[in-house]
């Protein structure tokens, strides 16, 4: 059995020091930048050139990929981020580092559809949802290990950005010596906002509006704890636990949302994201304690929501359009990741650290009360006529390509 799984685990490898790299770099830039005295504008403009790219990337590196070649354009994708990460260890100047930040995010859009394709290509329909299940899991645990480098680290030194162009480096090396037949010519990503906005209203908007809030958060939440005082350790601890804190109440909303309206669950959750977010901008806690629980409960209720939003839209959808939904979603929450960290570092600039969860408010409690309004305005989906719940990932760290791998993605092979 462990012989079927054998090219996967070696996939798997290099997916995990590629997203170590991604999770490591990410952390170091504003933490590296706030002490460099940039401006908080720049440092939102980082995550928006970041998630621009990503974007961008998915929309062309498919391109890049049929021309020459799965290992060729890996191998260029990962070269390039390890070039990327070494320069802004060179060259420390904040607008640089935003226009790298865009080229940083098109090239990993581009790795992670060459490995997430490759995985796809491995997968059956027996062990489909295993691939998919192992793949999160490496998603999530290798994210939080890379920013948990920084803890046993020296931002101000070049030091961590050196490990990040090695991890980058590694991960060319399982992809390079693999003898796995290569995968099928990746698919051409296609956005249809007016398709997924009849198929789900509440959908399109709440995945918008989650891009803006996790974006904004993604971007600068480490600049918030640097703001406040908490010491660097605690800065990659309070990351970390806001993404396992989402990643284990996933489960248990979503089958809350199996087994009632979703939506009543969608909205519930925006509020309890938007309640411990006013709650921090209202009471400003400056303890690292006090901070971590806090910001842990807000990751609890802001990272259930994505995959319960693509739940209701799949609610709706013919089962053969599955990919095509989900991934389109996933465009949208990454538009809204563009929009997010600029409309943080706004209030964070005229206002206080805690602005960057008023921003995040906002984005939560408009969800909560369109979901509200949309409640009354169409009759839900029967419960036995629904898809099961399955978890989603609700990081800029996977692509629509990643969603071939989704076992639900079954009936539409057979279709």
């Amino acid at each position: 059995m462990l012989a079927a799984y054998r090219p996967i685990l070696s996939l798997l490898r290099g997916t995990a020091f590629l997203l170590a790299a991604s999770g490591l770099h990410g952390l170091l830039l504003p933490l590296r930048g706030q002490v460099e005295g940039f401006s908080t504008a720049s440092l939102g403009l980082m995550g928006t050139a970041w998630a621009g790219g990503f974007v961008t990337g998915c929309f062309f590196a498919p391109r890049i990929v049929r021309r020459a070649g799965h290992v060729r354009a890996f191998g260029a994708f990962a070269a390039s981020g390890a070039i990327v990460a070494l320069l802004t260890g060179l060259v420390i100047n904040e607008y640089i580092w935003i226009l790298l930040r865009a080229f940083t995010g098109f090239t990993m859009a581009g790795a992670f559809m060459v490995i997430e394709s490759w995985l796809n290509e491995k997968a059956t329909n027996e062990n489909r949802g295993t691939v998919f299940g192992l793949y999160m899991m490496v998603t999530y645990a290798s994210i939080m290990g890379g920013q948990m480098i920084v803890a046993g680290g020296d931002v101000k030194s070049a030091s961590l950005f050196m490990i990040t162009g090695i991890l980058f480096c590694l991960s060319l090396i399982p992809t390079a010596v693999s003898t796995a037949s290569h995968p099928k010519p990746l698919q051409d990503v296609k956005l249809d906002v007016k398709g997924l906005y009849a198929n789900s209203p509440v959908s399109a908007i709440a995945c918008l509006l989650i891009g803006i809030a996790n974006g904004a958060w993604g971007t600068l939440g480490a600049v918030y704890g640097a703001r406040i005082g908490i010491s660097t350790a605690e800065i990659a601890l309070m990351m970390s636990l806001v993404v396992v804190a989402g990643a284990a109440m996933q489960l248990p909303a979503g089958r809350l949302s199996d087994k009632t309206d979703r939506r009543f669950v969608l909205a519930g959750a925006a509020f309890g994201a938007a309640l411990f977010a006013l709650l921090i901008f209202l009471f400003e806690p400056r303890s690292a304690v006090f901070v971590l629980v806090f910001t842990a409960a807000y990751g609890a209720f802001a990272y259930t929501l994505y995959s319960i939003a693509v739940a209701h839209a799949n609610d709706h959808a013919r089962s053969e359009d599955f990919v095509k939904v989900s991934g389109g979603l996933l465009l949208l929450y990454g538009f809204g990741t563009m929009i997010g960290p600029l409309l943080a570092a706004a209030l964070m600039g005229w206002m206080r650290p805690e602005g960057l969860f008023l921003a995040t408010a906002f984005a939560h409690l408009s969800l909560a009360g369109y979901t509200l309004l949309r409640i009354s305005r169409r009759a839900p989906v029967p419960i036995g006529d629904r898809d099961a719940f399955k978890t989603q990932p609700a990081d800029r760290s996977v692509t629509p390509e990643a969603l071939r791998l989704d076992p639900r993605r079954k009936a539409e092979a057979n279709s």
